[in-house]
């Protein structure tokens, strides 16, 4: 073997050996950090390096001969790193210097440090500055790692072994730390965190250290993917969050005129402090090769938290089978929860989540994606599953708009999906996320249409025989237009739903309901009005035509239903109070109005008219022949007895209507008073003029009182108590 030439002698560690120079004056070398071979000598690929010193093997005076803080031997350590890493020739491998060793025992003694506070105590945000250097001294010991082994020499197993179980110990720590903060600090309410004071003092702490940290990492750089790097962004100047560029993550910066004081920053359940040493200990461990351990801690941590919020704000796992056995009040219940915490989860929980991921790892862009998608998948499966369950119900109909609200919840939340892109890893994440939910949602909406279909069989399932007491509005005339009425509320969504969701088979049924509801209103109208008005439904999309048709066969079931009684003028009453009030209520309603349109209130308000004139022609016909003065007279003369009969006969029918119309109810004030005016309209003209020309042919005393019981002012009071359910109703008489 050749003699090895001279050493030359290289040194970057004078704060080591400086202080040892005057021992080795005579001998004419310095203290070397490592060393250079000549590249003139040859040396055959035998190496004859000294071992390099373990702290077990370290001597303790020479190591502790000076102290020296963990930032300064930092910055030794990048050197050492810098230097090891330039060597392009296997044959100048370096002699490995004490400050490795010093750094790797400072490293372990700070760990020590940690390590004997109480183990289920949070370490970090005690003091922030000695969290930043810790972290970066993690950050070194990964690049000395990945260094030593990119040297890839047998004689430096001892050293990578001793850096590894170092760094290993410092990982742990480190990812127990993460998980304790997790832990501890969530479920904090925003409102918790003050008014944003802690915030900006924690910030501020944070920046102060930004220099110092950033000059000390500059150097050192993370895998190219996603452009992360080590250097700890402030909160000044951006250009955007999570785009992993070297700005603030938080992009306040641009937005913010020169001057302006900066904004607190206020996560849901983390105080500020908390989220700064998150993003220290993630930094350090994603920037060491430490990801996947670093994002598993994050994904347990926070689909657990969320779990518990959820439940927390009133929402809890329900099993599909749970759902079917629900009672509706208690479905009914737990749906409105549903849609709280829905919202609730999207409008604050998700948004904070995506400011506190954009913050904690601002450098890290795919690291916020994947935890951010990962929580999304967890927090919509829970609350997918639960829609999907509902919508598989048994169909009712007070079902309809719960359905039709989880509906619309959903489908306002895909643009909400789509407006969060960026914080997908993928295109294929973000439209599977949004395919689960336009399942649900298709489902929900498919409920509506179903129910909504079979509304009608709430009309043809009625089969009472009994009529309506006095006349009145049916039950299930307010039933039905109350609930066509709150259907038009959502006349939107429902027109959107029946266009995607109704089936060729109903369509095929709803035709033939229609040819048999024009079969009965030929009985009504003329063929041109039918031709007309078919042509009128026609032309309304599927929601409208189907809300008109099930209106067309209510008016068919009161017409059936008017036949229960033997009183002709109460089932014009009845057929009036009912078709009054439905007109009502579609003028009252601009949205069921704009679906059912002019032409149908034109056509209702001309039924009701119809109904009132075959009421006047029931009831007041016949007494008004009783004051026909054609066929009193008798050879000129007027028949006493005849003119007898016509009174007692006009007395007779007048107290049998009161005594029975009293009874009768209109319900609306406006009907009743129009059918209360057009009675006096005609009656009192002309049974004033009839009393006025015959009356006085009657003796005065027994025979007045006995023929002339009303007086026209008793006549008018008595219609006025007309149609007021008041059986017990007195009349005034004025003799």
């Amino acid at each position: 073997m050749a003699n090895n030439p001279p050493v030359k002698s290289l040194s970057f560690d004078s704060r080591i050996h400086g202080e040892h120079k005057h021992k080795d004056e005579n001998i004419g070398i310095k203290s070397f950090s490592f060393a250079a071979r000549n590249p003139s000598s040859d040396f055959n690929n035998d190496y004859n390096f000294q071992k390099p010193l373990t702290i077990d093997e370290c001597d303790e005076e020479n190591v502790n001969s000076k102290e020296f803080t963990l930032e300064q031997l930092c910055e030794d350590i990048q050197q050492f790193i810098d230097s090891i890493t330039s060597v392009s020739d296997k044959d100048e491998l370096p002699e490995i210097s004490n400050v490795v060793v010093k750094f790797l025992k400072k490293v372990e003694s700070k760990m020590e440090e940690f390590e004997s506070i109480s183990e289920d105590s949070i370490v970090f945000g005690r003091d922030v500055e000695s969290d930043a250097c810790f972290v970066v001294a993690v950050i070194k010991l990964s690049a000395l790692m990945e260094a030593l082994q990119g040297l890839k020499s047998n004689y430096l197993i001892p050293l990578l072994n001793q850096t590894s179980s170092v760094l290993h110990r410092a990982i742990v720590f480190l990812e127990d730390e993460l998980r304790l903060i997790l832990e501890e600090s969530a479920c904090q309410d925003a409102h918790n965190v003050g008014d944003g004071s802690d915030a900006k003092q924690s910030d501020s702490s944070f920046n102060k250290l930004k220099g110092k940290l950033q000059s000390i990492t500059s150097s050192h750089h993370a895998s190219d993917e996603g452009g992360d790097s080590c250097e700890l962004p402030s909160h000044e100047g951006s250009d955007g969050g999570g785009g992993g560029g070297d700005g603030d993550c938080l992009g306040s910066g641009e937005n913010q005129g020169e001057g302006n004081e900066e904004q607190p920053i206020i996560f849901p359940f983390f105080s500020s402090e908390a989220v700064s040493s998150l993003r220290l200990i993630a930094n350090a461990m994603i920037i060491a090769g430490y990801e996947a351990e670093c994002c598993n801690v994050f994904l347990v941590s926070r689909r657990h938290v969320f779990e518990e919020e959820i439940k927390k704000q009133g929402f809890e796992k329900i099993s599909m089978d749970d759902v079917q056995k629900m009672s509706w009040e208690v479905l009914e219940s737990e749906i409105s929860t549903w849609i709280r915490v829905f919202k609730y989860c999207t409008s604050t929980l998700l948004q904070g989540e995506q400011s506190f991921y954009e913050y904690v790892f601002c450098n890290h862009s795919s690291t916020y994606q994947v935890l951010f998608a990962d929580l999304c998948y967890a927090v919509f499966s829970i609350l997918v599953n639960f829609a999907e369950a509902v919508s598989m119900t048994k169909r009712a109909t007070e079902k309809l708009f719960k359905c039709l609200d989880m509906y619309e919840t959903i489908r306002d939340m895909i643009p909400w999906i789509e407006s969060k892109a960026t914080m997908f890893p993928s295109e294929e994440g973000k439209e599977e996320l949004k395919s689960e939910l336009s399942l649900a949602k298709c489902r929900l909406g498919e409920a509506a249409v179903s129910i909504f279909c079979q509304f009608e069989n709430s009309i043809k399932g009625d089969n009472t025989k009994t009529p309506v007491a006095s006349g009145a509005v049916h039950p299930l005339t307010r039933y039905t237009m109350n609930y066509l009425k709150y259907a038009c509320e959502y006349k939107d969504t429902l027109e959107q739903v029946f266009q995607q969701h109704l089936k060729t088979d109903q369509t095929e049924e709803f035709s033939a309901l229609d040819t048999t509801l024009e079969h009965h209103k030929e009985e009504k109208h003329e063929q041109q009005q039918q031709q007309q008005q078919q042509r009128d439904v026609e032309q309304h999309p599927p929601f409208s035509r189907q809300l008109i048709t099930i209106m067309d066969l209510l008016d068919l079931y009161l017409e059936s239903k008017s036949k229960l009684y033997k009183d002709p003028s109460l089932r014009f009453i009845f057929l009036m109070n009912n078709g009054r009030y439905m007109l009502q209520k579609v003028k009252g309603s601009s949205e069921i109005h704009q679906v059912v349109g002019d032409n149908w209130c034109r056509r209702r308000s001309s039924d009701v008219r119809q109904y009132h004139k075959g009421y006047q022609r029931e009831t007041w016909s016949k007494v008004l022949q009783c004051l026909n003065p054609e066929g009193l007279q008798v050879n000129g003369k007027i028949h006493k007895p005849i003119l007898k009969e016509r009174f007692k006969n006009f007395n007779q029918l007048f107290d049998e209507i009161h005594k029975t119309q009293s009874n009768w109810v209109v319900s609306d004030e406006q009907l009743q008073s129009e059918l209360r005016v057009s009675i006096s309209a005609v009656m009192i003209p002309a049974y004033r003029s009839f009393l006025a020309r015959f009356g006085t042919i009657f003796t005065p005393g027994r025979q007045v009182e006995k023929y002339i019981k009303f007086q026209p002012d008793d006549i008018e009071t008595i219609i006025e108590e007309l149609f007021d359910g008041n059986p017990n109703s007195m009349v005034r008489r004025k003799i």
